[in-house]
């Protein structure tokens, strides 16, 4: 099961590779928008700084990488199961050390890093075994931020959940998306500590331009409603060890 995972994995990387940035949403105006404010949440949730060695899970084409070097100058290590993904973050960083790297078996001694953080990773994985490994070679009061999927808005219940829908959008056979309430308590059962899990994010990626600044205001409005807030796009995932 974990070797059939890996192996749709890597064949997502390849099908994807010419336009992953378009295909995961990050290319367009409302995407480096929603990139932007994704990883400004990354970096002050997890209140990483330079003196941070940082775990980046699922890097892709280094997207992330790039912008939270940028904000934190922090010594990141960025791994991806996708060689054909790597390709393109190491020509966009070839400063930083990329990695091939399988999340549920990582390749690194317990205790290593003073963070681990990922944008939209965890739902591609069996979470449990990628939190355990996450566990193990997270430091002492080292700190995790996720941005991933929120199972529980409309539009990714359908998506995650219907084949032909799934297949349409082009996704990879075994990804899910994430119930808070559930990943809490398989967070707590592992150690984690200080959880926090909150939907945020009501900017559909096809919003108009010009309708941007409305919808994102009244979205950052709908964040703070309870019930309303719960079919957000996605949802931040905090923790410590």
């Amino acid at each position: 099961m974990h070797n059939s995972r890996i192996e749709n994995e890597i064949e997502h990387g390849k099908k994807i590779v010419n336009e992953a940035e378009s295909f995961w949403g990050w290319s367009s105006y409302i995407g480096q928008l929603r990139a932007e404010r994704r990883a400004n949440l990354i970096v002050n949730l997890g209140k990483f700084t330079q003196s941070d060695h940082l775990l980046e899970l699922g890097c892709g084409t280094g997207t992330f990488t790039k912008k939270i070097y940028n904000k934190t100058n922090a010594q990141i290590t960025p791994v991806d199961i996708s060689p054909e993904l790597l390709v393109i973050a190491r020509n966009k960083l070839p400063e930083i050390d990329f990695m091939i790297a399988d999340a549920m078996n990582l390749p690194f001694s317990n205790e290593k890093f003073t963070g681990v953080y990922g944008s939209s990773v965890l739902h591609h994985l069996d979470i449990k075994k990628a939190l355990v490994e996450i566990f193990r070679v997270l430091k002492k009061n080292g700190k995790i931020v996720f941005a991933e999927p929120n199972m529980i808005n409309p539009q990714i219940f359908i998506q995650k959940n219907v084949p032909f829908i799934k297949k349409l959008m082009g996704e990879s056979p075994d990804e899910k998306a994430i119930i808070r309430w559930k990943l809490f308590k398989q967070m707590k059962s592992i150690g984690f500590k200080n959880i926090k899990i909150f939907p945020y994010d009501f900017l559909h990626p096809v919003t108009p331009k010009k309708l941007v600044k409305q919808i994102d205001y009244l979205g950052r409005t709908l964040e703070r409603i309870p019930i309303i807030k719960e079919i957000a796009g996605s949802v931040m995932i905090y923790a410590e060890k």
